[in-house]
């Protein structure tokens, strides 16, 4: 990709990153309907980490003490390996100008990485970055994440697809949905003691889905994590969720968000 051209699509996104904002500002207060009885969590910083302004994250998984991110963006995905406390990139392979990088997670010994419109996923050595095979599948790639035997990948929509993990083959799907129907725009997930956490794409909700079922049995609000300071530069939506099974903490950023958020739930009284 030339000089010229990168340029371009720089200034593409960063109008496109103000749309966003703009189209947030114009949403519904919440994806939450009004005669919900499921729970609504608030959440309290318990930390806060540097994240890499130019990290347009996609996914985001924490193991080992490190996080492994995804970026999108065509000419500028990634998939890297980054310290926690100084958000500084430990390692990095980008990915072919034509791929728009989404979703990862870490599977075994190996990290799967979807791409947006392709129809093509990565996925390569954890430790080394090597590449060790491609894969195909029918929809848009957004998130992804497994439970332990099925991967689980969104679409932009309300159904959730089950993956073998060895063939990627896909051998069932889930529709996700509240007391008002379908929850579209299902985006980056993460498998949490039993259930599915899932961004809902330009709004400032976590959904908390049941696997067995598809119903969404809480919401996490999230909206007014970014401070308005922050927001003052070109800060695009909040995604990104990681769990730290060890140490079970919740961590959650945005797509060009100057800062990683360690959090902590509370329910209602």
């Amino acid at each position: 990709m030339n000089r010229l051209f990168r340029i371009f699509i720089v200034g593409l996104f960063a109008l496109l990153g103000a749309a966003f904002v703009f189209s947030c500002s114009n949403l519904p207060e919440s994806p939450v309907p009004s005669n919900s009885d499921v729970i609504i969590y608030t959440h309290n910083i318990v930390n806060t980490y540097p994240h890499d302004r130019n990290a347009f994250t996609e996914g985001l998984v924490f193991e080992d003490g490190v996080l492994y991110e995804g970026t999108g963006r065509f000419g500028y995905s990634t998939l890297r390996r980054v310290e926690l406390e100084t958000g500084g990139i430990l390692q990095i392979r980008e990915l072919a100008d034509q791929f728009f990088g989404e979703g990862i997670t870490i599977y075994g010994d190996k990290i799967i990485q979807l791409t947006w419109q392709s129809n093509i996923g990565f996925v390569y050595d954890k430790n080394s970055f090597e590449l060790l095979q491609e894969f195909n599948y029918s929809t848009e790639g957004w998130g992804i994440t497994h439970d332990g035997t099925r991967l689980i990948m969104s679409d932009g929509t309300s159904t959730l697809h089950f993956l073998d993990p060895q063939t990627f083959e896909e051998i069932g799907q889930l529709e996700v949905f509240d007391n008002d129907g379908p929850v579209t725009r299902l985006n980056e997930l993460e498998y949490i003691q039993g259930e599915i956490y899932a961004n809902v794409w330009q709004t400032g909700w976590v959904a908390r889905i049941a696997p067995q079922t598809g119903r969404v049995i809480g919401w996490i609000d999230l909206r007014g994590l970014l401070t308005a300071e922050d927001r003052s530069e070109l800060a695009d939506v909040l995604n990104g969720i990681a769990y730290d099974a060890e140490a079970a903490r919740l961590f959650v950023t945005g797509k060009l968000w100057p800062k990683l958020f360690e959090i902590e739930l509370i329910s209602p009284p």
